[in-house]
């Protein structure tokens, strides 16, 4: 085989694996974000006696967001090693709480979790979505 060949056979069979190459799932922000979004509206039913999570929409979400990665080309595999990472747990945490202190939430006052969640329903937020007035 000349060098020629032997350079496009190597340059061919490189095609492959650049398209394969795919972000971290934590990078894929339709995601990410979605994720985050659910994750918060579940703190705040956890802490507000007064609003419950729209859990149904939320699972279909969750589902649709399945498939999206899958559509995207992640395995069933990897999109549960990103769900089941305790660095992801603790960075989406983490986002979390941030959100949380600089919207004036303190875990020591359960009526603070309340008063976000309301304002997030009343603007029909990306979080506010997900919860419900009792």
């Amino acid at each position: 085989m000349s060098f020629a060949k032997t350079i496009a056979l190597a340059a061919l069979m490189t095609i492959p694996a650049a398209a394969d190459a795919k972000p971290p799932l934590r990078d894929v922000k339709e995601i990410d974000n979605e994720l985050y979004y659910i994750a918060i509206a579940n703190e705040i039913s956890d802490y507000c006696p007064s609003i419950s999570g729209r859990r149904m929409k939320a699972i279909g979400v969750i589902w649709g967001l399945r498939s999206k990665a899958n559509k995207l080309g992640y395995s069933d595999k990897e999109i549960r090693a990103y769900v089941d990472s305790d660095s992801e747990k603790d960075r989406m945490r983490s986002k979390g709480e941030a959100y949380l202190a600089q919207h004036g939430v303190s875990y020591d006052n359960p009526n603070s979790f309340c008063t976000l969640g309301r304002t997030e329903i009343e603007r029909n937020s990306a979080i506010g979505v997900y919860l419900r007035a009792n």
